[in-house]
């Protein structure tokens, strides 16, 4: 018998999947990630997100129901390095990073998955809502789309390896939320109305530069508001306060709407101008991860999201130089984000992804 140890965070999705799991014929542990304690990042009520005490408690009341054994993972030292150090470095560089995607790369899919061979077991598994499938023709582990497109979580599972597709399991792919819920409150499990988590989890009530500046002790320096020409039209608080595309909160008016074009880390710069000029043709994109191509090789038609909210928009993607891919829209896209991730799609099969370096205007 198979033994799959399952990433438990309290909510019902990874309860679900634990149960599913059983059912059919696993050997089934489940296991939850601590990151953090509340204190170190200055947070009391933790019940929007997916580390809290209570959370723990849920997925030991679960475990304990479905007569599987419940361990907790410690992994705040490389949390606090790999995800949460890594998104005040990167805001402080101008960007706006995705520590979710980061989280799923660092922890959840590569320790969790060490320590899980380490323990024998054959397969991790998560609540995520996506599907992996075997291509018999390439050998290639292929990434889809959950069938609940609603709920499809693909974009933010991008960055895993072959060798982790091979050894992770998705139970919860084919089937919808409304279905989840049904077989927990069948169940009888504690957190069957639970909600889902919101936000970012060592994040207080989404207020990044105040984490960034209380808690990482991030310096938010003064600097100049430009328009499109260069010309100084204000002073702006810092630039880890604002993200491109951002109209509101910026500090003093300007007479007309203006919108945060980009943010400059070298000369503390933040350019603001109007929205038609937040369009751009295309986009450059570094550190990729492929999947369902071993290398891009030549130019490729594809569906691309550049961020977790959007819908996918037709682009061609090109091999470019130092590893990046060059993203050319088939239409203008609006506020393309230095720092968020570009996922590459074709129909439900998630070709790879990469982080977007910079917006092309060309």
């Amino acid at each position: 018998m198979a033994k799959v140890l399952v990433g438990m965070s309290g909510g019902v999705d990874s309860s679900v999947s634990v149960y599913l799991l059983q059912q059919q014929g696993y050997e089934v542990s489940g296991v939850t990630l601590k990151l953090f304690d509340n204190e170190d990042i200055g947070i009391e009520d933790r019940e929007k997100t997916c580390c809290s005490l209570s959370d723990v408690q849920d997925a030991r009341n679960v475990a304990s129901k479905l007569g599987c054994r419940h361990y907790v993972f410690n992994y705040g030292e490389w949390f606090l390095k790999d995800v949460v150090g890594k998104f005040a470095e990167s805001y402080k560089e101008g960007k706006t990073p995705n520590p979710c995607i980061d989280c799923n790369r660092y922890i959840k899919f590569s320790r969790m998955l060490e320590r899980a061979m380490f323990l024998e077991f054959d397969y991790i598994a998560t609540g995520h809502y996506a599907r992996i499938e075997k291509d018999e023709a390439s050998g290639r582990y292929l990434l889809k789309k959950g069938a609940d497109l609603t709920k499809d979580q693909s974009y933010v599972l991008y960055t895993l390896t072959q060798e982790e597709l091979s050894k992770t399991l998705f139970p919860l792919g084919s089937m919808t939320k409304t279905e989840i819920r049904e077989i927990a409150e069948r169940e009888g499990f504690v957190n069957a109305r639970k909600k889902d988590s919101q936000d970012i989890c060592f994040v207080k009530d989404g207020d990044y530069a105040g984490f960034l500046q209380n808690v990482m002790g991030v310096t938010a320096e003064p600097g100049d508001f430009v328009d499109s020409s260069g010309e100084k039209i204000g002073v702006h608080q810092g630039i880890i306060h604002y993200t491109v595309g951002q109209r509101k909160g910026l500090g003093q008016t300007f007479g007309k709407p203006v919108y945060v074009l980009s943010k400059d880390k070298e000369s503390n710069r933040v350019m603001l101008g109007s929205n038609e000029e937040l369009f751009a043709a295309g986009m450059l994109v570094e550190d990729i991860n492929l999947i369902s191509i071993a290398e891009l090789k030549e130019p490729l038609r594809v569906t691309v999201k550049a961020r977790y909210s959007m819908k996918e928009v037709g682009a061609m993607i090109y091999p470019a130089e130092e590893e990046k891919i060059k993203v050319e829209f088939d239409e203008k896209q609006r506020a393309i984000t230095p720092g968020q991730a570009a996922v590459f799609y074709k129909g439900d099969v998630v070709v790879g992804g990469g982080t977007i370096v910079k917006a092309l205007f060309d």
